[in-house]
């Protein structure tokens, strides 16, 4: 039975075509400006202050109030009414009762900065960190609000910031995906958090799931190399021949880089994901038992060794879309899930610096929104949405340590000095990494598209 060539292109090298590389894998929609290879290595707009990005987010909304951004009075006025503009994700005037955080508040480091009892490990590295206070974004829905926050846009799915990246920079090591996620699961909003939507389908994130193996296929199944390497001189010929008659064909030429770099991957994926190496200081200082393969101490360590490795942009979630920080009911969450990624995060911003990676590498973290600083009933134990003020920081990679940028009100309900929108924190991430982000583009169903769409503005008091 005569075979198509996707069906021989997926059983190639007994199954490395089958990958989990989705982005990689996919069919590429168009191609770039260097057609012979989509991936290769540019130069930013200017120089750049960061080579690389690792973008924490934890899924469902962390409370400002409770974590980074100290709030006296709201602690002061504890069960007195105010006038709420917005509830339920419905505009109007609601009278509320306002609700202390439920963790004490302390300086830390030289710069004194208020972090709660939530986070003591990160607030033993806080002179590195850069919060941002003053975070507002257009919508408190969860698949929206987490839209935005990857793609900048809450209604249609758009490039993720990880897929603009390297569609604007490309790799240095062609043996690994220059856009990688690794996440238990999912957020709000799926894949589309990292997808690359109508940019070239090599740029899109490749998901990578914590566990014995969290890259399944990648390991050659023929009997030996001399084998495998007969057969991707065959595939080559296969592909040069489709290709010579199909002029300037870019998708063709897009797919023909992803095979390579799922070729290159089963030599160097393997090594990237073998913490038998790490010391034990190391593995204690991420919180990391030996042996382990999930939880958010290894998707730690492995993204500091995947950015050794020159992969361009790394995602960490910390949970997907259930049992996450959506504290509706009881806040009281927060301290489970702020104990799984308080001392990782600490020790990676730690293991960088004393690497002399965190100079080079942008670590931000961001959740969706915030949540409200009162509520409906007075002492309730949980809090509601709230896009309207939340927090994000920055550490690393150009940005100033120790310092914290903007304010919110005097309960923490409104955005009000030194704002950032998602947008402007997405201006200012490609900024970083030496993109000015009106000036990448993509020309897509007649209109040039960007990350920030029409808006966003470098948030320059924080550059260092």
């Amino acid at each position: 039975m005569r075979s198509s060539r996707r069906e021989f292109l997926h059983r190639a090298s007994g199954g490395f075509g089958a990958v989990a590389l989705a982005g990689l894998l996919a069919e590429a929609q168009a191609a770039e400006a260097n057609p012979a290879d989509p991936l290769a290595a540019r130069k930013g707009h200017f120089p750049a202050k960061a080579d690389r990005v690792i973008f924490i987010f934890s899924t469902g909304g962390v409370s400002h109030v409770d974590t980074f951004d100290h709030k006296p009075k709201l602690i002061a006025d504890h069960g007195k009414s105010v006038t709420a503009s917005r509830w339920l994700n419905k505009p109007g005037k609601f009278e509320r009762f306002l609700i202390k955080p439920r963790w004490a508040f302390k300086p830390y480091g030289k710069s004194g900065l208020m972090v709660s009892d939530l986070f003591p490990s990160l607030g033993g590295v806080i002179d590195d960190v850069c919060l941002l206070n003053a975070m507002h974004c257009d919508s408190d829905g969860h698949d929206k609000a987490t839209l935005a926050a990857h793609a900048g846009s809450p209604q249609f799915a758009r490039p993720s910031i990880g897929a603009w990246a390297s569609y604007g920079l490309g790799t240095v090591n062609k043996n690994l995906p220059s856009f990688m996620v690794l996440a238990p699961a999912a957020p709000y909003a799926g894949a589309q958090t990292w997808g690359s939507d109508f940019l070239p389908g090599c740029h899109q994130g490749t998901h990578v799931v914590p566990g014995k193996d969290p890259l399944p296929n990648v390991l050659p199944r023929v009997p030996g190399p001399e084998l495998q390497q007969m057969e991707l001189e065959l595939l080559g010929k296969l592909n040069r021949k489709h290709l010579d008659e199909r002029a300037a064909d870019r998708a063709l030429d897009a797919r023909i880089r992803s095979f390579e770099t799922a070729f290159g991957m089963q030599r160097e994926a393997p090594e990237a994901f073998d913490l038998t190496k790490e010391t034990d200081e190391t593995l204690k200082l991420y919180g990391v038992d030996r042996g382990a393969t999930t939880g958010f101490g290894w998707q730690c360590l492995v993204a500091r060794r995947l950015a050794e490795r020159g992969v361009r942009f790394l995602e960490l979630i910390d949970v997907g879309s259930s049992n996450n920080w959506d504290s509706h009911g009881n806040m009281a969450d927060h301290e489970r899930l702020a104990k799984a990624i308080d001392r990782p995060i600490a020790g990676l911003l730690a293991d960088l610096k004393r690497r002399g990676m965190l100079d080079r590498t942008l670590v931000v973290w961001t959740t969706e929104f915030g949540r409200t600083p009162f509520h409906q009933q007075a002492g309730h134990a949980g809090r509601e949405h709230h896009n309207l003020c939340f927090t994000s920081w920055l550490a690393g990679g150009g940005a100033k340590g120790g310092v914290a940028h903007g304010t919110s009100d005097e309960y923490g309900i409104l955005a009000a000095e030194g704002k950032v929108h998602t947008h402007d924190l997405h201006a200012t991430i490609l900024h970083l990494l030496g993109i000015d982000h009106e000036r990448l583009t993509y020309r897509h169903a007649g209109r040039d598209y960007r990350l920030t769409d029409v808006a966003g503005e470098v948030v320059k008091p924080i550059l260092a």
